[in-house]
């Protein structure tokens, strides 16, 4: 029987006791385990909720005869790469132990650190693409950084063995929102305790642990020794450091909460009024002064307030990421454009943040610390790669930033330096531009493309490409190309107008 979640004081062993509880949680993995051979896949954040989880499986399988623990446990873990450092480095060092313990032990775990794709990283799209930092309107991080790999992952289970079970540490008592979402999906349960996964076909959902409370977490957690070697008294040490009691679950939908607020999130989270898990750390931990910078660019990447949402309106093209307008109208009801990636400068500017906050850890750190990798040379190559080659900005700012900032040369591993204009070629370009940004940006595109398809065999294609620059540049300014939207918006009414049939005309407007 679940125990009443309403009350204020709350447990699951309280109806048969700690030992009796825990032993009938273990028979049932046990049950499920042998009921057939498709594998598990444990989601783990490394926080308490999935230690307990794939400690209670552990414990469990443990038990059994050594032949019969033959269906493969993987572990995934996913690493965001901008998570923070204090948790990154617990999880890795779980994983690790993790992995000595189950050869030692013959266990059939088995886990994996998952990241997301070069081109999907945090910095690759918000300094390289220039997407704006996420916001709920448009949580595009989420899905890059933690959807996609664990999907990838679970789907190439799936196509592998047909079908596998995802357990995860999910518990009714998160939230009224987890708690009405579980209760949607028991609903649909195709088998005892086990429930379709929505967003992967061939995918069934185990949640062990989902009646317990939070103390019931702990309470296990306490009195079970870590299976793996790793001590759950740390665990418990690192959350009292932080203000906030939470998780980053593993995220499969668009429908789970940020988890910025809480100690197993992204430091660049801006989906949230502010990190004060981070903020607590740093407060609670003279060690963990060195978090600071990462604290100051998070906050200077989020844009509350009117003072800072103008700001990051100016940082931002008045075109969006394909070069098309679109605008709306404002609550005081004037018409605005809808703006869309940051600038070149803007971009510049994140990248050199970044870079500063990374060499001041690397100087200024704890021992420990000062090998930090904020962003990765693979990443800042396909930064450079998205500006030179994909934005046309020819001047490759990249290297020169880096130097400024590290006091180092620039690793450059790329052959062909015929993609780029000297600086003296362009200060003459910018001159006959007369300072006008637009015009510069237009006649330094409409030069690379030309050169570009210049050392190609075939030439097809380089008038389309030249007038989708023109289309995207000729605007004398912002206001000018607000005009021309809206003069666009006004003409394709019209049009459609003359479309419908006669007397259908004013269902129109």
């Amino acid at each position: 029987m679940a125990p009443d979640s309403t009350r204020k004081s709350w447990s699951v062993f309280e109806e048969r006791g700690f030992s009796a509880t825990v032993a009938g949680c273990k028979r049932e993995i046990c049950e499920l385990y042998l009921s057939d051979r498709v594998p598990w896949v444990v989601g783990y954040s490394g926080g308490k909720d999935s230690t307990a989880v794939l400690q209670l499986i552990w414990l469990s399988v443990k038990d059994l005869p050594a032949e019969q623990r033959t269906k493969p446990i993987h572990v995934i873990s996913t690493d965001t790469l901008v998570e923070n450092p204090v948790v990154a480095a617990w999880v890795n060092r779980s994983l690790q132990s993790m992995d000595e313990a189950a050869k030692n032990q013959g266990m059939p775990v088995e886990p994996h650190r998952l990241t997301p794709a070069l081109s999907d990283t945090f910095w690759v799209n918000l300094i390289g693409r220039g997407y704006p930092a996420p916001r709920p309107k448009f949580r595009w991080c989420t899905y890059r950084l933690k959807i996609q790999p664990s999907n990838r992952f679970i789907r190439d289970v799936v196509r592998e063995n047909g079908e596998t079970i995802l357990v995860l540490g999910t518990r009714k008592a998160e939230s009224q929102a987890r708690a009405r979402a579980m209760a949607r999906h028991e609903k649909l349960a195709v088998r005892q305790r086990l429930t379709p996964n929505a967003a992967l076909h061939n995918s069934l959902v185990y949640t062990p642990i989902e009646d317990w409370s939070t103390d019931d977490v702990w309470a296990f957690l306490m009195r079970i020794p870590n299976c793996w070697g790793y001590d759950n008294k740390d665990l418990l040490t690192m959350y009292r450091g932080a203000s906030e009691d939470g998780e980053c679950p593993l995220v499969m939908d668009l429908e789970t909460p940020s988890c910025g607020n809480s100690r197993f999130g992204c430091w660049v989270c801006t989906l949230v009024d502010e990190d004060k898990s981070m903020a607590a750390m740093i407060q609670n931990d003279e060690e963990k002064e060195w978090m600071l910078p990462l604290l100051r660019l998070r906050n200077e990447l989020d844009f509350r307030g009117d003072e800072a949402r103008g700001l990051e309106r100016a940082r931002r093209d008045f075109r969006r990421m394909t070069g098309e307008l679109t605008f709306h109208t404002s609550a005081k009801g004037k018409p605005q454009l809808v703006h869309g990636p940051y600038k070149q400068e803007a971009r510049a500017l994140w990248l050199r943040r970044v870079l500063e906050a990374q060499q001041w850890i690397r100087e200024h750190g704890p021992k420990h610390v000062r090998g930090i990798e904020l962003i990765s040379h693979a990443e800042l190559e396909e930064i450079r790669r998205i500006w030179v080659i994909e934005k046309h900005e020819v001047e490759d700012l990249l290297p020169g930033i880096y130097e400024e900032v590290t006091g180092q040369q620039f690793p450059d591993s790329r052959s062909d330096d015929s993609l780029v204009f000297g600086a003296a070629a362009m200060a003459v370009l910018r001159e006959v531009s007369e300072n006008d940004d637009l015009h510069f940006q237009l006649a330094r595109n409409l030069l690379d493309i030309e050169r570009r398809f210049r050392t190609m065999a075939s030439r097809r294609g380089l008038f389309p490409a030249l007038e989708e620059a023109i289309e995207q540049g000729f605007y004398d300014n912002e206001e000018d190309a607000l005009e021309r939207a809206k003069e666009r918006h006004e003409l394709k009414q019209l049009s459609l107008l003359q479309e419908l049939p006669p007397g259908n005309s004013s269902e129109a407007m």
